[in-house]
Order: structure tokens, then sequence, then C-alpha cells
């Protein structure tokens, strides 16, 4: 537990809040966390919690999961595909955020249907299984 990735964490914060053109006081105030607690945590002094991770995420419009991985909260090898599709969602400008929910959680449910749920993945080539090549999703009408 000697090294945490506090200091990767805390710059891709700091990359985060100059995209989205915010200081660190319009973060702070945005995420209900204190200014000098936002400063510790961008200059990788201190580690937070997942919540606090979560109100981050939420005033910078960003994937949490992306923060719980940089910040070692979450495993990234075994993690980053699921993490990944679900940042991608997350950032879709084009859904609101209850279509992105619903899209999550119907993600979700496919996972555990196909044994990646909350545990293990049952193998990494389960991906054959159900795969119809030309019958019935790969022709799309635009009706």
């Amino acid at each position: 537990m000697a090294s945490l990735n506090v200091g990767n964490l805390g710059e891709y914060l700091r990359e985060q809040r100059r995209n989205a053109q915010l200081s660190l006081r319009q973060l702070a105030e945005a995420a209900g966390v204190s200014n000098p607690y936002l400063s510790q945590i961008e200059r990788g002094l201190r580690k937070p919690s997942a919540e606090v991770l979560q109100q981050v995420a939420k005033a910078l419009r960003i994937s949490a999961e992306t923060l719980y991985v940089r910040a070692g909260i979450l495993d990234a090898e075994r993690d980053r595909d699921e993490v990944e599709t679900r940042a991608v969602i997350l950032a879709d400008p084009s859904l609101n955020e209850r279509q992105k929910q619903v899209l999550l959680q119907i993600y979700e449910s496919f996972r555990k249907e196909n044994g990646f749920g909350a545990g293990e993945p049952a193998d990494a080539d389960g991906a054959e299984q159900g795969t119809d090549d030309d019958d019935a999703g790969s022709r799309r009408t635009a009706g």
C-alpha cells in the first residue's frame, strides 16, 4: 500500500478542471468540497473518498468510474473495458441523464447475463455466444 496513485489522479483532475474552464474555487463549490481540500487532491497530498470523487466527477461532468480507477479504488486491468464503456455512455452529449442511466442499467444486466456482473468474468471468449451475423440486427432501416 506504499504507492497510492494519488499524484496521477491530481494531475488528471487538474487537466479536467482546466478543460472545463473552471477555477479551483468554482469546482470546489460545484462539488461541495472545500477549496483547500480540492487543492490538496490536485497536488497529490490527499486521497479522496469514493463519495468525494463522485461529487467532483458530477461537477466536471465526467465518469466517476474513471476517477475511481485513477485513485486506485477500482482495479484498472480487470475493470478497464467496463469503465471505458461506462465513460463513453456518460460522456455522450446526445443523451439526457435519464437515458444514460437506463442505458447503463441495460448494459449491466447484459454483463450479468453473460457472467461478468458483480464478480469475475466467466471466460474471455464468451463473446462468441449468441452472435447472429446477418440475421436480426446487421440491417437497419431508418423508418
